[in-house]
């Protein structure tokens, strides 16, 4: 497996597997993949990545999205990891979030933060792995497809960066 900056040019395979994570019902509240354009202009312009097999197959995706427009937040941004479904449980997963934490920290992010749904306990022990800790539970905090949904809240400090 090999870790390359994500192109627009992924993007047909990157948004397959986001669907199949919409599909799943425990991934996102999105109901729907955007077009490039959208999902391009909603996510930081680095720290975008996919993990490929020899044969070129997507495995997987991560990328960060700024957590507001404020200057003051400039370091602070949410992941977004998918997995293909044909790859999930063989380690793609802790590889990627580890990139996307090398490659933040390279680019000024001192705090990632992940919001899950609570059932999706291969997520959030993913995260733990990396050194997220949870901060905190959000209840009933959107409908998904007509049911109320809560969500663990879960967030990383860079030990470098903005440490001082």
């Amino acid at each position: 497996m090999t870790i390359i900056p994500m192109t627009e040019a992924h993007w047909p395979a990157v948004k397959a597997i986001y669907e199949a994570g919409i599909a799943t019902g425990n991934a996102t509240f999105e109901t729907q993949a955007p077009a490039w354009e959208a999902w391009d202009k909603a996510h930081l312009g680095h720290s975008r990545l996919v993990a490929v097999d020899e044969a070129g197959t997507m495995l997987g995706w991560a990328a960060l999205s700024p957590v507001s427009s404020r200057c003051v937040y400039g370091g602070v941004a949410e992941i977004s990891v998918y997995i293909a479904a044909e790859a999930r449980g063989k380690g793609v997963g802790r590889q990627l979030l580890q990139a996307l934490i090398a490659d933040s920290e390279a680019h000024g992010i001192w705090t990632l933060q992940a919001g899950t749904f609570e059932e999706n306990k291969a997520s959030i022990g993913l995260h733990t792995q990396a050194g997220f800790r949870v901060i905190g539970h959000r209840e009933r905090i959107g409908q998904h497809q007509g049911v109320w949904r809560n969500t663990v809240q879960m967030e990383r400090r860079s030990p470098t960066v903005g440490a001082a």
